[in-house]
């Protein structure tokens, strides 16, 4: 039988500043595709998961089984401020209730300690704010081991909530994400090599509210694509899975070897990032999408110098972005670590092949006009026909189906030794020899082990697995390296 106080796992949800200042029809749409974007997020967890939309805040209230899971959702969600978890209890309908309920939640935590209370109330009462504030401060000290009461600075704040009867405890509060709710701000496309830059540029565009698509183009092997397809499924699951977006491959194997007849060596790297512009403005034209984002810091690299970004940019007529341009690498790797994409970063494959002997720092747009002049454009043309779209929600069925290397489902204990890449504490229990190696140590490691042996790697989805085994294959010719899937 439910109590009148039934126990139920809260959130209240505090909006970005910028959504509160808007006029009243912004603010409106806005607060409305939040709401929208949380019941798309949270249906993926749990059907008994209920969205309340307010003016100036959200609720959420949770099964305690889905609790964390949800909780994480809510730091990873953007438009959202603060995030306040919540004790609810209805039925508090008079002091003697309401000091009493709060009592046997704090008492303990009290010990040694200053404290004050905090309430705010909403509807009708015959009591007020204060009156709820001294009833319930003076039987906390009555009945605990605090020290005192202190209205300045107190060790701990019991703070707390009363709409009507019910009565909600504030136990922890987070700083969420900020930023506008994705799906407010329009669609972008990312031109993501899966490094750290262009990774944090998405990031960064997500949590803005801006709908981000990526676009990868692929000088030469699976692995590549196989990473950047998995670091783009990781962002868009952490951040933006409220909405569909496309990721899409173009094959730009036959451009480098078009850049290389037709295009000096000191221009080449300027090159590639002008044709990887001039093809990603006719997707985006395809997609009716407006805007390029790039991971480019000014001065990081000599394509990237503000001459240089000039010659890149004049073959585009898209608004194109560049959140980095003013940051340095330690900035940049300091979010990729807080983001979670700092080791997909550092474990990406390498393919640079447009490497430029003396590179331009300082070009000129009369030569450019020049060089540009003797590429072949047919050979781009035909890459962008032959671009690939999928969602990236379909990533891990894709990359299963673009895998080239072997998967192993069944183990025979004298043939195989199995590598667990996932970075876990514990290593996978098999029947062969196992090792537990993190996927970001393992082209390192890996060198090191007995070249006589099979070796099986291992990780939660498979997605990892495949990426370094074709890594270790294509970059380092070991072809005893494959892929572990137990059977379901």
């Amino acid at each position: 039988m439910q109590t009148t106080s039934q126990k139920k796992q809260k959130f209240i949800l505090k909006l970005f500043p910028e959504i509160m200042i808007k006029g009243s029809s912004a603010k409106r749409q806005m607060v409305g595709q939040l709401y929208t974007n949380l019941l798309t997020i949270f249906e993926r967890i749990s059907s008994n998961i209920e969205v309340k939309k307010f003016s100036d805040k959200m609720e959420v209230l949770c099964p305690t089984q889905v609790l964390p899971e949800v909780r994480q959702r809510l730091l990873d969600t953007s438009g959202i401020e603060q995030i306040l978890e919540v004790l609810q209890f209805d039925g508090m309908d008079s002091l003697e209730k309401i000091k009493v309920k709060v009592g046997e939640l704090v008492i303990d935590s009290l010990e040694d300690k200053t404290f004050v209370v905090r309430v705010k109330r909403t509807g009708k009462h015959e009591y007020s704010s204060i009156d709820i504030e001294r009833t319930v401060g003076g039987y906390l000290l009555a009945h605990s081991k605090a020290l005192k009461v202190s209205l300045k600075n107190p060790e701990v704040i019991v703070q707390m909530e009363l709409i009507e009867s019910q009565l909600n405890i504030i136990t922890t509060k987070y700083k969420g994400l900020s930023g506008f709710p994705i799906g407010t701000q329009g669609d972008i496309l990312s031109l993501m090599s899966g490094g750290f830059d262009s990774t944090v540029a998405s990031y960064l565009t997500m949590k803005r509210g801006i709908k981000t698509h990526f676009i990868f183009f692929n000088l030469g092997g699976n692995a590549h694509e196989i990473g950047v397809k998995q670091v783009a499924l990781y962002l868009w699951n952490k951040f933006g899975s409220s909405h569909k977006v496309k990721f899409i491959t173009v094959p730009f194997e036959d451009v480098l070897t078009e850049i290389f007849r037709s295009t000096p060596p000191t221009y080449m790297g300027v090159t590639l990032k002008r044709l990887m512009l001039m093809a990603s403005e006719k997707i985006a034209d395809e997609m009716e999408i407006d805007a390029l984002l790039t991971g480019e810091s000014v001065a990081q690299v000599s394509s990237q110098t503000l001459r240089n970004l000039a010659l890149i940019d004049e073959v585009s007529s898209k608004l194109i972005l560049r959140p980095l341009s003013t940051m340095n690498k330690p900035e940049i790797i300091s979010i990729a670590n807080d983001i979670g994409t700092r080791a997909f970063a550092e474990s990406m494959p390498e393919y640079c092949g447009v490497i430029s002997q003396n590179p331009i720092t300082h070009g000129s747009f009369k030569r450019m006009e020049k060089v540009a002049l003797k590429f072949d454009y047919d050979v781009l043309n035909k890459a962008v026909e032959d671009a690939q779209h999928i969602y990236v929600h379909d990533v891990v069925q894709n990359i299963k189906d673009l895998a080239a290397v072997e998967v192993v489902q069944n183990l025979k204990s004298e043939d195989f030794i199995v590598i667990d890449i996932r970075g876990e504490d514990e290593a996978i229990e098999t029947e062969c020899e196992t090792l537990n190696i993190p996927f970001h140590k393992l082209k390192k490691e890996f060198q090191s082990l007995p070249k006589d042996k099979e070796y099986l790697l291992y990780c939660e989805k498979g997605i990892m697995s495949q990426l370094h085994a074709q890594y270790l294959r294509d970059e380092h010719k070991c072809e005893n390296v494959r892929v572990y899937r137990p059977a379901q």
